[in-house]
């Protein structure tokens, strides 16, 4: 049977948009309401002042159902809407980065649990140049080199269902975030080149980065793209991939070569995508299962302080809520 069978969205789906449909701005931009901001500014005071790790502060079962509500229309949109969506704004001009970020920790938990996003169990990630190379075996997060279209921890044995980034300070120029809708490119890919599909479908070695434990293997086979029911699920970095079948010994087939440039090629259509820059105090969350995203190469000011600072957060839906990943992945090539 093919692995790309039935991989469509529905008519109308509001999650396959184009650059055309996916509307302004405004359209994907959600309040962050002062009935809300109040008593997690309130917990804050009471749990989180002092010196420890923000990541201690935990909301309670009842905290998530009562503050919750304040997020449902962004997790409509998030789940069954455009799949991303900024919220706007938390007022870093008025309380500290560590009081900013807290209250970014603790809107995350009303969105789904916080996993580890290295083998070091790192809950909120800095997202900044640190000077590495990717080439070296740094992640593009520490880098200021474009990113490419792919979705965040493409090689962990499960998919992150949310992915979450706080704006604390912009580059001088460049980092602008760029979304397109992976139902939007299935469906160019089963109109123009269903065979590609049908190899994207098909596991590749993919580049464990950041997440071996000793004993493990350094590659993990998976598809880039998998069935989840009706919508498709996305693993996907494309350097991973190749860093992956490098270290693995096993050179990319001609075809394999073939699909992944037809997939970056309809990724970066710039009438699929939508693209914004983030500003001090914003939060943006994606629906890592079926959103692609990148972030443009971008120019730091020279002085420390006022460099790019993005901090990063990892989300899973709570038990009940998740989606299953797809099928069970072959174990060969």
């Amino acid at each position: 049977m093919s692995h790309a069978t039935k991989l469509t969205a529905p008519a109308q789906d509001p999650r396959s948009w184009t650059a055309t449909t996916v509307g302004a701005p405004p359209a994907w931009t959600h309040s962050v309401p002062a009935a809300l901001l109040a008593p997690l500014k309130s917990l804050y005071e009471a749990r989180g002042r002092g010196e420890g790790p923000i990541t201690v502060l935990r909301l309670t079962a009842d905290e998530q159902t009562a503050l919750g509500r304040y997020l449902t229309a962004a997790k409509h949109d998030l789940d069954q809407g455009r799949g991303f969506v900024v919220l706007d704004r938390l007022p870093i001009g008025r309380i500290s980065e560590r009081e900013t970020t807290a209250l970014y920790w603790m809107i995350g938990q009303l969105l789904g649990e916080p996993v580890a996003q290295n083998v070091q169990g790192t809950l909120l990630y800095n997202v900044r140049d640190s000077g590495q190379d990717v080439a070296q075996g740094a992640r593009f997060s520490v880098t200021r080199y474009e990113s490419s279209f792919h979705t965040d921890n493409s090689f962990g044995e499960t998919v992150v269902d949310y992915v979450g980034l706080l704006c604390l300070k912009t580059a001088r120029s460049g980092g602008v975030s760029q979304v397109v809708s992976g139902l939007t490119a299935v469906e160019a890919l089963e109109r123009e080149d269903p065979e590609a599909l049908e190899t994207l479908c098909r596991p590749f070695h993919v580049d464990r980065r950041g997440g071996v434990r000793e004993g493990e293997a350094p590659t993990v086979l998976q598809p880039a793209i998998q069935r989840t029911g009706p919508e498709p699920l996305f693993r996907y970095l494309r350097y991973w991939i190749e860093a992956g079948h490098g270290k693995a010994g096993v050179p990319l087939t001609p075809a394999q070569r073939a699909a992944l440039d037809r997939l970056d090629e309809v990724l970066n259509r710039p009438a699929l995508r939508a693209e914004f820059a983030l500003e001090p105090g914003q939060v943006y969350f994606l629906n890592n299962r079926w959103i692609l995203h990148n972030r443009t190469a971008f120019e730091d000011d020279p002085e420390p302080e006022r460099r790019r600072h993005l901090v990063r957060l990892w989300l899973e839906r709570r038990h009940g809520q998740r989606p299953a990943d797809g099928e069970s992945v072959p174990k060969g090539l």
